[in-house]
């Protein structure tokens, strides 16, 4: 089964809107755990406007599944790495002012890079994983960075499926294709909803692990969190 792990960053989003502490990110993770979610992700960013770095610091001993902290990159994202020591990191090249991740790592340009800070990961016992648009190329060359895994950006395929163009799942398809013969394991995130999320696995080969947070969430406010990832473990068996 691919294992659904649930970015809890609209969470505080919500939080840090109001100041204080409502709604509990340590009490929203361990719920969303019992509910059957197999891992928690993050992204903390450097302005903190959602998960902060104290939220990793104090999420870390708490979640009991798969821990999955995404980011760019940067030194203060190392080190909280580092000193966290999550089940999984996912690199993300996200700018500092991007409200959301919007591209994938150009994995022959910045192979070097990739090495050097996935090197560092892996000797600290860290599974890895980089972002990469759904471009056979990028999934060929990720393999020499040395990464465990891809995670394959999924807005276009959610976008395309909205407006009925199935074809949207080809690109995805080949990739994950790309990935198995290389040896790479398969993630996906981005815009996946209980819409598409169903079509999306029935047709990737060897998709290990989705991580959704905003759609999730919305999908929340009217069904309901226990719901709502009941409706996804469901679809996703």
């Amino acid at each position: 089964m691919t294992k659904l792990s649930v970015n809890i960053n609209k969470i505080a989003t919500l939080r840090n809107s109001r100041g204080g502490d409502v709604p509990n990110v340590l009490k929203a993770a361990k719920d969303i755990e019992g509910f059957g979610a197999e891992g928690i992700t993050v992204h903390p960013r450097p302005d903190e406007r959602h998960i902060r770095y104290q939220d990793v610091r104090d999420l870390a001993p708490v979640v009991t599944t798969e821990f999955n902290i995404e980011g760019n990159p940067i030194k203060q994202f190392i080190d909280l790495v580092l000193e966290n020591k999550p089940t999984q990191v996912t690199l993300v090249p996200d700018a500092e002012d991007a409200i959301t991740s919007n591209a994938g790592w150009d994995a022959i340009k910045h192979k070097d890079f990739l090495v050097e800070v996935i090197k560092e990961f892996k000797q600290n016992g860290i599974r890895t994983s980089i972002f990469v648009d759904p471009n056979p190329k990028m999934v060929e060359a990720a393999v020499n960075t040395g990464t465990d895994r891809v995670e394959l950006y999924t807005e276009a395929f959610a976008e395309k499926y909205a407006q009925g163009n199935e074809n949207g799942i080809l690109p995805y398809v080949e990739c994950a294709k790309v990935a198995q013969e290389v040896g790479l394991g398969i993630n996906a995130g981005h815009d996946l909803s209980l819409k598409n999320i169903k079509f999306f696995k029935d047709n990737i080969p060897g998709l290990l692990e989705v991580s959704i947070g905003h759609a999730l969430i919305a999908e929340s406010l009217y069904e309901g969190l226990e719901s709502v990832i009941n409706q996804y473990l469901s679809l996703l068996k």
